[in-house]
């Protein structure tokens, strides 16, 4: 859609015909360019068509308006609609807001019926209506670009299932695990995440309409059949409630801070994994930039922006926090500022789910130095604590063997499984061959066959369990 920044707006010096009446002064061209809305509430417009359709239809059945005048809404509606898809739509500054375009083109093609349309709703109620059909429509999209992301996750997490890399706590060499592991992790956080929006969604897919401007409307109205036919479960129950609510775009922005938030500490560990001193990972070339100075260098751009944009998406979800901190019941102008952080979210969380699944596609895993970076931090110490206590020696007393004996190892410069088991006997005399097997990676990852557990048969089971939860790709 063709549309004019707020400063490329042309400004018609005219009375607006919906309230002027009560002024003796037309508003300033000033005021208009900063109380004017249209430039970033156009994004309503199909909602505001879909909303309007609705209303049109109840004031019809319920003897409010001519059937008469209901065709000749539905038709012009339809004409709009079409405009707007083409980019012809003339959006005019001094109409405000995407409501008042869409009213008043449609009274200039079918006349009193299109002054009509307004009976028994106020813009309060108009505009919380467009922004729950809006925001629905949002989270059904975003919730299947989650389900995208997974199943890319889980794609790279059985490819990985076997490969051995170091688990870390405090950024320091843990314990192994597989990678496959590592990403599943994730895979937990983005499935918190859709069951947080679809907990979400049904907060939203409440209808305003009805509520008018706070208090109701003495007109005869059939709240329940628009309820139906625009898809929402229910109604809002309290007219005041209906028109002020921002609940469901704050509760959205807050799940949509959290699941950036996952991403960004995804977005973390690709960036450090793909700098020389880990050497784990490499993106693809289309998801990195280079240096202008520096010819040698090669940028995660992609994840680093992730990163950085979670500051933003946070930022929104504060604003819309302090907008709603101290506003009396019911609407007031203060809510028009709600539209721009909500908008954001919603395109910045679309866009880098999109390009999150296909990051991942692209990358690739440095098997060997992974597998390296697991034997250089003493991985399998807790492994041979485990060991000791099974061979009937108390866990503290364990602790203090191997952390002795790591001790050893560290002035050798070699690690545990490279101790001779006459070395290891200064430590305790328990110590008997079978020791080799549980110092190996591979052992101790094979010894945490449980569920939840970082052994290649369990991350299989999970990728499984994961991906049947998720269903077809085809759904997504």
């Amino acid at each position: 859609m063709k549309f004019l920044n707020r400063e490329s707006y042309t400004v018609v010096e005219k009375d607006n015909k919906t309230w002027s009446g009560r002024f003796n002064e037309p508003v300033s061209e000033l005021v208009q360019r900063y109380t004017a809305s249209v430039g970033f509430d156009h994004k309503l417009a199909e909602y505001d068509i879909q909303g309007s359709l609705a209303h049109a239809r109840m004031l019809a059945a319920t003897g409010n308006i001519s059937a008469a005048d209901l065709a000749a809404i539905e038709k012009g509606m339809a004409q709009i609609r079409d405009e707007i898809e083409k980019g012809v739509f003339d959006w005019q500054l001094e109409r405000e807001d995407v409501h008042l375009n869409i009213e008043q083109r449609l009274t200039a093609l079918v006349g009193d019926a299109g002054k009509k349309l307004h009976t028994a709703r106020s813009r309060n109620d108009q505009v919380a209506t467009d922004i729950r059909l809006y925001l629905r429509a949002a989270i059904d999209d975003i919730i299947g670009l989650i389900r995208a992301l997974q199943h890319a996750l889980l794609d790279l997490a059985e490819q990985h299932a076997d490969t051995i890399m170091p688990g870390f706590t405090h950024l320091q060499v843990a314990q192994p695990i597989a990678f496959g592991h590592h990403l599943l992790a994730y895979q937990e956080m983005l499935q918190r995440d859709t069951q947080r929006l679809q907990d979400c969604r049904k907060r939203v897919n409440q209808l305003p309409l009805g509520a008018a401007a706070l208090a109701g409307t003495s007109y005869p109205i059939d709240r329940a059949s628009v309820a139906r036919e625009l898809g929402f479960d229910g109604i809002c129950r309290n007219s005041l409630d209906a028109v002020s609510d921002r609940d469901f775009a704050i509760e959205f922005c807050a799940c949509a801070a959290l699941l950036m938030t996952h991403l960004s500490r995804l977005s973390e560990e690709l960036i450090l994994w793909m700098s020389p001193a880990f050497g784990f990972i490499q993106l693809a070339d289309r998801f990195c930039t280079g240096s202008s100075i520096m010819p040698q260098k090669k940028n995660p751009d992609v994840p680093e922006l992730v990163r950085g944009k979670t500051g933003r998406i946070n930022g929104h979800l504060v604003a819309l926090l302090t907008l709603m901190k101290s506003q009396p019941l019911a609407y007031n102008k203060d809510n028009q500022e709600d539209k721009e952080p909500l908008f954001d979210t919603v395109d910045t969380l679309r866009d880098t789910l999109r390009i999150y699944a296909d990051m991942l596609t692209g990358l690739h895993v440095n098997q060997a130095a992974m597998r390296q970076a697991a034997l250089r931090g003493y991985a399998t110490a807790t492994d041979l604590a485990d060991y000791l206590v099974k061979k009937g020696v108390p866990f503290r007393d364990a602790h203090e063997i191997v952390a002795q004996a790591v001790r050893f190892a560290e002035n050798k410069r070699c690690d545990l499984s490279d101790l001779s088991l006459a070395e290891l006997h200064q430590f305790s005399n328990v110590i008997e061959t079978d020791v080799f097997q549980v110092l190996t990676l591979e052992g101790s990852l094979q010894s945490r066959d449980h569920p939840g557990g970082t052994a290649p048969r369990q991350v299989r089971l999970a990728i499984s369990q994961a991906r049947e939860a998720l269903g077809s790709r085809d759904n997504d």
